[in-house]
């Protein structure tokens, strides 16, 4: 894609994700952090992968004036999540919606910060419309941190669930903390600031996924 975008002169877009940060040692996450990432890890391939992206995409703006966006994006959801996606929050909603236990792996204290799906379509297309010489890599998240014990709680009360609760070990190198500082996309992004929380995400992503569970 990178060679397609040096051949056409496009510009492209790199979907990176918070997961470049590892389990760091700085919070909020800032931009200039360059992260506390296990190479040989089981989410390594993951990890690494958005990674060795990152450097991709800059090489070929260093060496061939590629215009390129990198954007790290933090845990998003919403509507047309699929219902074995594995992420969180589509995990936590179908469970509830059968009313069949809710999985927690570790004890729930750990943080994620949520954001919902629009807010991250117009922070990517704001991002797409800066100068050339405004390559990021850039936060796109929202800066409001739940543990995911939280999370699981709302969900129940929202879907009236008669779920449990239960509790399964941590798989390794997990991320303990997760927040975005998104001051740089604040700046950078024509004042670009999540307007959805989590209630109300969680609110629409519940209705979706209800109308497509039987």
């Amino acid at each position: 894609m990178l060679g397609l975008a040096k051949r056409i002169k496009a510009k492209i877009l790199q979907a990176s994700t918070s997961e470049v940060y590892g389990d760091p040692k700085i919070h909020p996450q800032n931009e200039e952090y360059w992260g506390n990432v296990n190479p040989v890890g089981r989410r390594s391939c993951y990890d690494e992968g958005k990674r060795c992206a990152e450097t991709l995409f800059m090489d070929y703006y260093f060496q061939n004036k590629v215009k390129i966006k990198i954007a790290r994006i933090f845990n998003t959801y919403g509507p047309r999540m699929h219902p074995n996606d594995g992420r969180v929050v589509s995990n936590f909603i179908v469970q509830a919606i059968q009313n069949k236990d809710i999985t927690i792996y570790g004890d729930g204290s750990q943080t994620r910060s949520f954001q919902y799906i629009d807010d991250l379509l117009e922070g990517l297309i704001r991002l797409m419309n800066t100068g050339d010489d405004f390559t990021g890599p850039v936060n796109i998240g929202n800066p409001n941190e739940f543990k995911i014990i939280e999370l699981a709680e709302k969900v129940v009360k929202m879907t009236n669930s008669k779920s449990k609760i239960v509790f399964k070990s941590l798989p390794s190198d997990d991320p303990t903390q997760r927040k975005p500082n998104i001051s740089l996309a604040n700046k950078m992004l024509n004042g670009w600031e999540p307007k959805i929380q989590l209630d109300e995400g969680l609110d629409k992503t519940i209705h979706y996924f209800k109308s497509i569970i039987k």
